[in-house]
């Protein structure tokens, strides 16, 4: 038996229990790890309060990122040897292969061993925020030498993986937030420039830095009254990736902006690059590569054990952290 963190019911944090489960032997073509640590997402919040993509079928294990070592692996499965350590890039069901646990079962192709330097902590921070970055920022809009990119939601761990991933191509970041609270410690985590937007003009401190062309790129988790001046901020021939919708209000659409500039507006979602098998191979090449040369480096807000699960959940969901919220176990 396992210990296991599994919900019977759609609710607040209260609704997660750690319990005792037997976890069966991995399938063919998966990997059994011993977690050490699981990295803790929103989705996983809005999966937990029904309000995810995905619907639960009780009692439902839950969790997309884990790191820990190979207990065992599946009759079709080549490459890993018991003890190694390893992490997990999030697969496509957040419950079937859930990670808050003792024990995780997940598919092969999406476990690597992640560089030797890395703590367990820090392993199981980095998949999700780096894989959703890259698939967004160089698969998509080709982010490359001399590009201006707008990162908003910028605290988040997606956003921090943005400017690290915009740097190693020699783009130049502007992040948003709210207020100027954080905006030196965005600066000190990557961005070139902070537009804080509840007191600058975003469009008119974009132009500026840019020498009024603009920015090409944009990369937005919120949606929502924002849209508008984004794509106003944007240069002619532009693309924003829109990969949320945490505002929760109407969205806009940006008619004589989007005609203008000829912009792109595209819905992305991280499952693009975790589905196509070659994107994937490119994506943990790039990370591997970021990681081991120390121009990616995954930044924790804050950790928990896992019998403070509900907390962790919490924390997530009452603070804007800047970083990821980690769970050892």
């Amino acid at each position: 038996m396992s210990r296991i963190v599994r919900i019977h019911e759609y609710g607040d944090a209260s609704v997660l229990r750690i319990e005792d489960v037997a976890v069966p032997a991995p399938a063919a073509d998966e990997v059994q790890i011993a977690v050490k640590a699981i990295g803790i997402n929103r989705a996983e919040v809005m999966f937990r309060n029904h309000a995810y993509l995905q619907e639960a079928e009780f009692p439902s294990r839950l969790g997309y990122e884990a790191a820990g070592t190979v207990v065992t692996v599946g009759a079709d499965v080549t490459g890993f040897a018991e003890g190694e350590a390893v992490s997990v890039i999030p697969p496509l069901d957040i419950a079937r292969w859930g990670t808050y646990g003792e024990v995780a079962n997940v598919p092969a192709r999406l476990v690597v061993k992640h560089p030797a330097a890395l703590s367990f902590e820090e392993a199981a921070a980095v998949w999700m925020q780096y894989v959703t970055a890259w698939g967004a920022l160089v698969e998509q809009a080709k982010l490359g030498e001399g590009d201006f990119v707008i990162v908003t939601a910028a605290s988040s761990s997606v956003g921090l993986a943005a400017f690290q991933i915009a740097r190693m191509v020699g783009a130049t970041v502007i992040a948003t937030t709210r207020t100027g609270a954080k905006r030196q410690a965005l600066i000190d985590a990557g961005a070139h420039h902070v537009v804080a937007t509840e007191e600058d003009d975003l469009v008119a401190r974009v132009m500026e830095i840019t020498d009024g062309q603009g920015a090409r790129v944009v990369l937005d988790p919120v949606g929502g009254p924002s849209f508008e001046p984004l794509t106003e901020s944007m240069a002619r021939g532009g693309i924003l990736l829109q990969y949320g919708a945490l505002s929760g209000e109407p969205t806009p659409f940006p008619l004589f902006s989007v005609l203008g500039k000829s912009l792109t507006l595209k819905g992305y979602l991280y499952s693009e690059i975790v589905s196509d098998d070659a994107a994937l191979d490119r994506a943990k090449a790039f990370i591997v590569a970021g990681l081991e040369s120390g121009a990616l480096k995954p930044r924790i807000a804050r950790t928990f054990s896992l019998d403070a699960i509900q907390d962790a959940h919490r924390f997530l969901e009452s603070n804007d952290q800047i970083g990821k919220v980690v769970v050892t176990v």
